[in-house]
């Protein structure tokens, strides 16, 4: 990470899946596309959102696993599951509050957000936050979180209902206490 957060604003998402098919391209997710895609509230609307990772400062993710396979990096990112070690159980994804964690059983091991770690590791943005046309799923500095995006003009019933704090929906606190350094517990 570095320094660097993810950011994620539903309000901006228009639905392209661009980043989907940029997380497939990611050399540690294998062809394999670790964001969660989901309509908001789709009964309501059309909005769309993408849902990565928060890495969060007490992963309870790693906490529940029995075989200790889920490591925080020293950079505060939370890797997917260390094949060796993964005995595909689904503790992981039962716990986390956000619904990340995937197990993929024909690899019989879980597999999430890793903000592209080969990527970000030596610099680079991960490979999601690249291709999004309206910056609704961004990468940053926390100091340019106000400055990477003017607010968007209202969209009707379609999307929001007034303009957008530039900053973005963040929420300094989810139901497994303070988030981690890369953002938001979910949409606000």
């Amino acid at each position: 990470m570095f320094g660097m957060e993810f950011y994620v604003d539903p309000s901006r998402c228009i639905g392209c899946e661009s980043c989907l098919k940029a997380c497939e391209e990611c050399d540690t997710h294998r062809g394999v596309s670790m964001i969660n895609f989901d309509f908001v509230d789709r009964r309501e609307t059309i909005a769309t959102a993408a849902y990565v990772c928060w890495h969060c400062d007490n992963p309870t993710c790693a906490q529940v696993c029995p075989a200790d396979a889920i490591k925080k990096y020293e950079d505060g990112v939370v890797g997917s599951s260390l094949k060796p070690r993964c005995i595909a159980c689904s503790n992981c994804v039962l716990a986390c509050p956000f619904g990340i964690p995937k197990l993929v059983p024909e690899r019989e091991q879980m597999m999430k957000c890793d903000m592209c770690y080969d990527r970000t590791s030596v610099g680079k943005k991960p490979m999601c936050a690249t291709v999004c046309p309206s910056q609704a799923l961004t990468y940053a500095p926390p100091a340019t979180r106000g400055a990477r995006v003017g607010p968007i003009a209202p969209a009707g019933p379609a999307g929001p209902a007034g303009p957008v704090d530039p900053a973005g929906p963040v929420a300094p606190w989810g139901p497994c206490g303070p988030c981690g350094p890369i953002g938001p517990c979910g949409p606000v």
